[in-house]
C-alpha cells in the first residue's frame, strides 16, 4: 500500500491537506454553535432548528447545480477555490455576529460554500486516478479530512479550559479556514475533464491521460458538442448503475439522522460538556483510522461489498442506540460508528466515480449528494418526531432497518451497480 500511496498524483495529496485544514477550522465550531446560539446570542432551541435546517438544505440544494455548472464549463478548481473562501467567509460572520440572523446568515454562506466545492473537487480528485487506485485516493482524502475533525474539537477544548470565549474560538477558527484557500492557490491543479466517449452503462474504462492545464490561468471548455451532450442528460446525470446505486443510498439516507442525535443520547446517558466532545472525536479517530485500509480494501474487493458492510454496521450501532444505558457502552457504539462512515463515505464517492464518464461526473456527483441531503434532512425530521412522540429507541431502531433493507438492496443490485476495475 505504501508502494501505492506515493505513487498517487499530487492533486490527491494537495486536497487531502486542504481537507485537513479546512474541517480542522470546521470542527473546532461544530460541537459549541448550539451553546453559541442559545447561551451567547440567546436564541431558543427552535430557532437553532431553523438555523441548521436552512443551512443544510443550503449544502444540499446547491450541489448538483454547481456540479453542472463545473461540466458544462470543463473547470473544477475555481469552484473549489470559491466554496473554501466562501467557507472562510462565513466563519468570520459567525464570530462577528451579535444577533441570530448573522448567524444564520454565516451558516448559510458557509453551507453554500460546502456546496460549491463538492462535486466539482471530488471530480478533479478522481480526474487523473488510476481505476484500480480510487478506492484508495478517497479513503487518503477522507483520512485527512477526519484527522482535521479530531484536532479541531479538541484544539476547541483546550482553549474554553484556557478561558478562551466563543466567540474568539469562532474568529481563530477563520485562520485554517483561510489556509485551505491558500493551499488550493498554490498546489492545486486543474485537470480538463475528459469526453464523455464511454457509455456508463459499459462500465468501460476511460481511456487516455488527464491533460495538465495550468491553475492560476484561463479556463478551458468542452468542445461543443460534448458540452451539448452533457446539457441534454442533465435531467438523468448518469448511467443506470447510477440509478440503482441512488436507490438503495436514498433507503439508508431516509433512516439516516443527524449526529446530533447520537450526542443527545450520550447526553441522556450520563455524559457532560466535555465527555461529548471526547466522544464526538472517538468516532472521528475511528472514521480516520478505517477510511484509507478501507479505501484500499475496496479497491482489491469492489467499492460495493465495503459500501454495504458498511451499511450493516450502521444497522448494527443504530440497534445499540436503541437499547444503550451505560456510559460504556455509548462510547463503543461511537467507536464503532466511525468504522461505519469509513467503509461508505469515501468508497462511495469511488463508486459513483466509476459510473459517469468523466465529462458528467461532477453533475452525477452533485445530483446524488442534493437528493441523499434532502433525504437525510428528511430523516432528521422523522428522527425528531419520533424521538418526542414515541422516544429515542423508536429513531434509532428506524435508522437500522432502514440501513439493513438499504444493504439487503444493494447487493440485490451487484451486479448491475459495481464492475470491477480491470488491473494495470
Amino acid at each position: 500500500m505504501r508502494r501505492r500511496l506515493a505513487a498517487l498524483p499530487r492533486n490527491v495529496v494537495a486536497l487531502g491537506v486542504v481537507s485537513f485544514v479546512a474541517d480542522f477550522s470546521s470542527e473546532m465550531i461544530y460541537p459549541v454553535f448550539p451553546g453559541f446560539v442559545t447561551s451567547v446570542l440567546g436564541a431558543s432551541a427552535a430557532v437553532l432548528g431553523l438555523i441548521e435546517g436552512s443551512a443544510e438544505a443550503t449544502a444540499s440544494l446547491t450541489r448538483y447545480p454547481f456540479g453542472r455548472l463545473s461540466d458544462e464549463t470543463g473547470r473544477r478548481r475555481p469552484f473549489v477555490l470559491g466554496g473554501y473562501g466562501l467557507a472562510a467567509l462565513g466563519k468570520l460572520v459567525l464570530a462577528l455576529a451579535f444577533v441570530w440572523p448573522v448567524a444564520l446568515g454565516g451558516r448559510v454562506l458557509d453551507r453554500v460554500g460546502k456546496g460549491m466545492r463538492t462535486a466539482p473537487r471530488d471530480a478533479l480528485l478522481s480526474s487523473d486516478v488510476r481505476d484500480q487506485d480510487r478506492g484508495l485516493a478517497f479513503g487518503l482524502h477522507r483520512t485527512m479530512d477526519t484527522a482535521g475533525a479530531v484536532v479541531g474539537p479538541l484544539t476547541t477544548l483546550l482553549l474554553l479550559e484556557l478561558g478562551v470565549s466563543l466567540r474568539w474560538v469562532f474568529a481563530l477558527a477563520v485562520v485554517p479556514g483561510a489556509l485551505s484557500v491558500v493551499v488550493i492557490w498554490k498546489s492545486v491543479r486543474e485537470r480538463a475533464p475528459r469526453p464523455a466517449e464511454a457509455a456508463p452503462e459499459t462500465g468501460a474504462a476511460i481511456a487516455g491521460a488527464p491533460r495538465d492545464t495550468a491553475g492560476d490561468t484561463g479556463g478551458r471548455q468542452t468542445d461543443s458538442a460534448t458540452a451539448a451532450r452533457v446539457r441534454r442528460r442533465l435531467r438523468l446525470p448518469a448511467s443506470r448503475r447510477f440509478r440503482r446505486l441512488l436507490v438503495a443510498s436514498l433507503i439508508f439516507a431516509i433512516g439516516n439522522s443527524s449526529n446530533a442525535f447520537l450526542l443527545l443520547k450520550a447526553s441522556a446517558v450520563g455524559y457532560g460538556y466535555a465527555g461529548v466532545i471526547l466522544v464526538y472525536v472517538l468516532y472521528n479517530l475511528t472514521y480516520a483510522a478505517g477510511s484509507l485500509p478501507l479505501g484500499g480494501l475496496s479497491d482489491r474487493i469492489g467499492q460495493l461489498p465495503v459500501v454495504a458492510g458498511g451499511f450493516v454496521v450502521f444497522a448494527v450501532v443504530y440497534a445499540g442506540f436503541a437499547a444503550a444505558r451505560s456510559m460504556a457502552l455509548v462510547a463503543v457504539l461511537f467507536a464503532a460508528y466511525g468504522l461505519y462512515i469509513a467503509a461508505t463515505e469515501g468508497t462511495t464517492k469511488a463508486l459513483i466515480s466509476r459510473t459517469a464518464p468523466d465529462a458528467e461526473r461532477a453533475s452525477a456527483m452533485g445530483f446524488f449528494d442534493t437528493a441523499i441531503g434532502l433525504a437525510s434532512f428528511a430523516a432528521s425530521a422523522v428522527g425528531g418526531l419520533l424521538w418526542t412522540i414515541v422516544g429515542p429507541w423508536a429513531t434509532f431502531t428506524f435508522g437500522a432497518v432502514a440501513a439493513a433493507l438499504a444493504a439487503v438492496l444493494l447487493m440485490f443490485f451487484a451486479r448491475g451497480i459495481e464492475q470491477r476495475p480491470q488491473k494495470a
